[in-house]
């Protein structure tokens, strides 16, 4: 007794196993993994947390350029700043080493010397131009700039005999090489005093 075995009846709209399968292996693509492969799966499933990472980015990105400019203007003013304090120490210095140096000449010039500086009488210099004149020189190699410069060489005894004083004061009124808003220009003051020699 033979048995008759029923096959399934196809369906006009069945697709054959071997094309169905053909289109299986085309959506999935290579079968060889893409080095991005995951990165796209990624920025497929998470499109919202991608857009806000690369806002987040760009506005990091701006900030640091914001950060890098107002470092750089600090450290420029910073620098000039201290270049302006070590200036101003020096131009101190350089008065007091004038205002010595116009004292070691009024001390060596006295009435005992041809060339006299002072108020004595039988002085070629009674005013102490040449005084002035020293100083000046002294300060000219060192100084940018000394039309401000006021000096005043002067003898408390009232004579320029040996064993009197004489003293040189020197103002100047300081010039900034930086000049900065509300900066009020300040006005140095150096003195000097010796007894004259001969």
């Amino acid at each position: 007794m033979t048995t008759a075995v029923s096959l399934p009846k196809k369906s006009k709209h069945q697709i054959p196993r071997s094309l169905k399968a053909a289109r299986d292996d085309e959506n999935k693509g290579p079968t060889t993994a893409h080095p991005f492969g995951k990165l796209r799966a990624w920025l497929k499933l998470r499109p919202f947390k991608t857009c806000r990472a690369v806002r987040l980015a760009r506005e990091e990105s701006g900030s640091m350029l914001i950060e890098f400019a107002l470092s750089v203007w600090t450290l420029f003013l910073l620098t000039f700043l201290i270049f302006e304090f070590c200036m101003t120490i020096y131009t101190y210095s350089v008065l007091n080493n004038a205002a010595r140096e116009g004292v070691r000449y009024a001390i060596a010039h006295g009435t005992d010397n041809s060339v006299c500086s002072g108020p004595s009488s039988g002085c070629s210099d009674s005013t102490g131009a040449n005084v002035t004149n020293v100083v000046k020189g002294y300060a000219k190699v060192c100084f940018h700039d000394i039309s401000g410069m006021t000096v005043t060489p002067s003898w408390p005894d009232g004579t320029s005999s040996p064993s009197s004083r004489v003293v040189v004061t020197i103002n100047y009124p300081y010039v900034p090489y930086l000049s900065l808003p509300g900066f009020t220009t300040p006005t140095m003051q150096a003195t000097a005093e010796g007894r004259i020699v001969f």
